[in-house]
């Protein structure tokens, strides 16, 4: 995906059923559920804050290393060692306790570690990180923290969502490093129940580490430095997604919750009525299934949703029986013999899970039956976008930066009526 400079965002709201599984790094994901639950924002703060991003939730084991001695810390019980450069800890839990083995033996309720020299990263299962680790117990198994300043992290964030970028793009670049940061300053502790603020997947943010990191999207953190989006004095949701197909969605039409001033539905359109994100790789998609498959994808999938499980076993067509005013799908019918099972929203994505795995690219689409003597053969889907469009549109950031717009403009035209501030 890296490789293909696609941006990887989709829907970081839609992935936080599964946060609590390892995190996966650079996989553009496109889950759903609900978007961040509507809370009051954090006050601006006076400088970069520090985040805890939960880089591995309820994982079996991991393996820590760095170029540098490593200083390990049992802050509890008040004991620590110095690990050599080059030397693997291993970690896993016992109990409630965390466990090392291999270059450091240590038994605690909670371990930090840091390399002894500030320029030197941990490595983390062969990941580089900034800033330092923290190992605890989760609910089933290891958790693994990496406490990192924002600007810090922010440079990961904006490599890993945008993409290899070249200069004349940094434009682009720099709308995202607002929008992250200010999603960033709006959602610490979000998790903080589970000992962090943001996961490291499309649940939050995609957020890959030091190794993720590009020159362009270091530039774009530097050159905003401290910048958000504001609303009624305080930080804004600052949804985004990769490709909205020409139009933004609404954001209660995507997601309860969501009915917010500044996520209205806004036509994407260059002054030729050609939407800035058809430049996308995704603009265009196309999936579909056999009547014997798609039965089988919603014997798992309705029952995932809760919804009754009739029409994977005697499906007779799929019809779309509701839009949103953007022209997305809201609501399909599933028809069988015996009746009907509708499904709404988000829902949809993951009902309808194509062949190759993850979630409807969209709900931007049609659908296509063939059948044979009337009876169901083959369901086709041609769709538009990937994501829920809500908010800004990356590759639309994109098509926006190549045309010469400023990042203020194209933050301006995704969240209007919003205040771009400096808050340190």
């Amino acid at each position: 995906m890296r490789a293909a400079c696609i941006p990887a965002s989709a829907d970081r709201w839609l992935v936080c059923r599964r946060f609590v599984r390892r995190f996966l790094l650079l996989v553009p994901t496109v889950l759903s559920c609900a978007p961040p639950e509507p809370q009051p924002a954090a006050l601006p703060v006076s400088r970069s804050p520090e985040l805890r991003i939960g880089l591995l939730v309820n994982a079996r084991r991991a393996a820590i290393a760095s170029a540098a001695p490593i200083r390990v810390e049992d802050p509890v019980g008040g004991r620590s060692e110095e690990v050599g450069a080059g030397i693997s800890i291993d970690a896993t839990t016992r109990g409630t306790r965390v466990v090392l083995s291999g270059g450091a033996a240590l038994d605690a309720s909670m371990v930090v570690l840091e390399p002894t020299d500030s320029t030197v990263r941990l490595r983390l299962d062969g990941r580089e990180y900034d800033g330092t680790l923290e190992l605890r117990r989760g609910d089933d198994g290891l958790t693994v923290v990496n406490r990192v300043a924002l600007e810090t992290y922010l440079v990961a964030v904006v490599s890993a969502e945008m993409g290899p970028r070249p200069l004349d793009e940094i434009e682009a670049l720099k709308a995202q490093a607002v929008a992250s940061r200010t999603y960033a300053i709006r959602n610490q502790g979000r998790w903080s129940n589970q000992g962090f603020d943001l996961v490291a997947d499309a649940g939050d943010q995609i957020y890959g580490g030091r190794g993720a990191e590009n020159v362009t999207a270091a530039q774009a953190v530097t050159a905003t430095r401290g910048q958000i989006l504001m609303y009624d004095g305080q930080p804004i949701d600052a949804f985004f997604s990769s490709t909205c197909g020409g139009r933004t969605e609404d954001g209660a039409a995507a997601f309860s919750g969501a009915d917010r001033p500044y996520l209205r539905a806004v036509d994407d359109l260059d002054p030729t009525g050609t939407p800035w994100c058809a430049i996308s790789p995704r603009f265009h998609w196309a999936t579909g299934w056999s009547a014997n498959a798609l039965s089988a994808t919603l014997r798992r999938t309705l029952a995932a949703e809760g919804l009754p499980g009739g029409r994977a076993e005697d499906l007779t067509g799929v019809r779309v029986t509701g839009r949103t005013g953007s022209g997305r799908v809201s609501e399909i019918t599933l028809d069988g013999r015996d009746g009907r099972t509708l499904v709404s929203g988000q829902a949809i994505r993951r009902v309808l899970a194509p062949p190759d795995g993850g979630l409807l690219k969209s709900t931007d689409f049609t659908v296509r039956l063939t059948r044979d003597g009337g009876v169901l053969e083959r369901v086709d889907i041609d769709g538009r976008g990937y994501g829920h469009g809500v908010g800004m549109c990356q590759w639309g950031a994109i098509g926006r930066a190549r045309a010469g717009q400023d990042y203020q403009t194209i933050l301006v035209s995704y969240f209007p009526g919003t205040d771009l501030r400096r808050i340190y």
